[in-house]
């Protein structure tokens, strides 16, 4: 059965259902524009450019060249996004930004061009997001299905029912990055494939205990790799659609007649993936031996249409990110009444704030979420239980939530209380952190102000901001009946100074 938002589309996306996501991956840049009808998304304009952007990634620094062809290439992305609303835009990361330490030199650039964020997601959001692209693709059935998605740099593993993943994993190993290990200078032989082959199986047999044949009824591969091999296949007679084992042990003698990757000559083969289908056919294969595949069909659903999908069901009351949040706070037993009361104060004061502060919608949704979030970490010890909640945010899995939305959420819940920490913005972009501090602000507030009553439905206090300067007004009579919390944001003052906001608390 279809996600609820699929069912009938709000008036909202019937209007102007154009949507585009773009796959910013480690082999190949993707993008889609597509047109919502009926629940599902009909393409408008596909294309996929060769950018490698993971080549040459040594010491977690990406390429000063790989750098500029990625740019270059959403420079020629961006002509068939004008028309797109950039609120109908998804920019999506993978395994090449995941590993960059430098990738602020990709992605600060790549923002101006789009005009959007570009999240940086996690493997396994990754695979979340593959799966929902895969799923719109297959029958509506009940079979339990294992989806893979071999990319340039990582491959990710799932197990899913219907439109529903039940197990996420993403492993290092990629298409590119095995073959600038293993065929570093083109050259192919028996001993190469065989130590490429060994390799990939070490790092499979890892998952192989959840996702061998015995959890699954049929397998199925999306990405341009799995897709190649399949046209390969194809092409020599050996299969008339998918790639079984017999028809893989075929491929795999016929590549290693050639003795580089510059002379293979098979028909089908794209230009693009000569550099990198040996070290793809090693990987597959192993996928087949270690999870005992016997065959495998391919899918034109991908991680581009999985994007898309999750963006709708952002706009449609479905947002995977606030049963994120609700599993979070049920998991580690969070006070709700509390955790309500601050997550409405902080999206409040966003609301009023947002105009002069810039904050998009997408930013008071974050600040309402740390605030339901902000005393999580008391189901680790109550002492120093906003560092506590910042590491449970930092480090888990949250559908939904790119590494960016993670790290911005940990620091605020991590800054909500008692002194600054000096690396309140390590790892946040330059032209970000203006953005954490004055959102920061907000949220410090609003945790003082939970120990009055639940917000009222006409509050009885309200916020003005300026470029740095904030005027926080309270009625007399929410004087009178909470002077303790008055004087609470009184105190805060010197904190807000630091942050490079000065708070002004008018008069009765």
């Amino acid at each position: 059965m279809k996600p609820e938002y699929f069912q009938s589309a709000p008036d909202a996306l019937q209007h102007e259902p154009v949507f585009a996501a773009i796959d910013i991956g480690s082999n190949s840049f993707h993008l889609i524009v597509a047109r919502l009808e009926h629940g599902e998304i009909r393409p408008l304009h596909v294309l996929a450019e060769k950018v490698q952007l993971g080549k040459g990634l040594k010491n977690h620094q990406l390429a000063a060249d790989a750098v500029e062809r990625g740019l270059a290439c959403l420079e020629r992305f961006q002509q068939l996004l004008a028309s797109v609303k950039p609120d109908r835009i998804r920019a999506v990361g993978t395994n090449a930004l995941r590993q960059a330490h430098n990738r602020e030199l990709f992605t600060e650039p790549a923002e101006a061009i789009l005009g959007v964020p570009v999240d940086v997601i996690y493997g396994r959001e990754e695979a979340r997001l593959v799966y929902l692209g895969v799923a719109h693709t297959l029958a509506d059935d009940e079979l339990s299905r294992l989806v893979v998605d071999i990319g340039g740099g990582s491959t990710e593993f799932i197990l899913g029912q219907q439109f529903e993943p039940k197990r996420l994993e993403s492993l290092q190993l990629g298409c590119v990055s095995y073959s600038e290990r293993f065929f570093p200078d083109g050259k192919i032989d028996k001993k190469r494939f065989r130590a490429a082959y060994d390799q990939a199986c070490i790092e499979v047999s890892h998952i192989r205990r959840h996702f061998k044949q015995a959890h699954w009824v049929e397998a199925v591969g999306s990405s341009g790799t799995l897709q190649a091999i399949e046209l390969l296949v194809s092409a020599a007679g050996w299969r008339s659609e998918g790639i079984d084992h017999k028809s893989l042990k075929k491929l795999k003698k016929a590549l290693l007649k050639f003795e580089s990757v510059d002379d293979i000559d098979l028909e089908g083969l794209n230009e693009r993936r000569r550099g990198v289908i040996t070290a793809g056919v090693a990987i597959t294969l192993a996928i087949f031996d270690v999870l005992g595949v016997g065959a495998m069909r391919t899918s034109s659903g991908a991680l581009r249409e999985g994007a898309i999908y999750d963006l709708i069901g952002r706009r449609s009351h479905e947002d995977v990110r606030e049963r994120t949040v609700q599993a979070m706070l049920q998991r580690y037993s969070a006070e709700i009444a509390n955790s309500d009361s601050v997550g409405a104060y902080a999206k409040q004061l966003g609301i009023e704030t947002a105009s002069a502060w810039n904050l998009s919608e997408d930013d008071i949704d974050l600040l309402a979420w740390s605030g339901r979030l902000h005393e999580i970490g008391i189901a680790i010890s109550q002492k120093h239980y906003n560092r506590h909640s910042a590491y449970l945010v930092e480090n888990s899995d949250m559908p939904g939530f790119s590494q960016g939305d993670q790290l911005f959420i940990s620091r605020l819940l991590r800054g909500h209380r008692g002194k600054l920490p000096n690396y309140l913005f390590d790892g946040v972009p330059t032209s970000k952190q203006q953005k954490l501090a004055r959102m920061l602000v907000l949220l410090r507030l609003a945790v003082t102000l939970k120990h009055a009553e639940v917000p009222p439905i006409s509050p009885e206090f309200y916020a003005r901001a300026s470029d740095a300067r904030l005027e926080v007004n309270f009625s007399d009579a929410w004087r009178e009946d909470h002077p303790l919390t008055v004087w609470e944001v009184t105190e805060s003052i010197p904190v807000f100074k630091k942050l490079g906001i000065t708070l002004e608390i008018p008069s009765a």
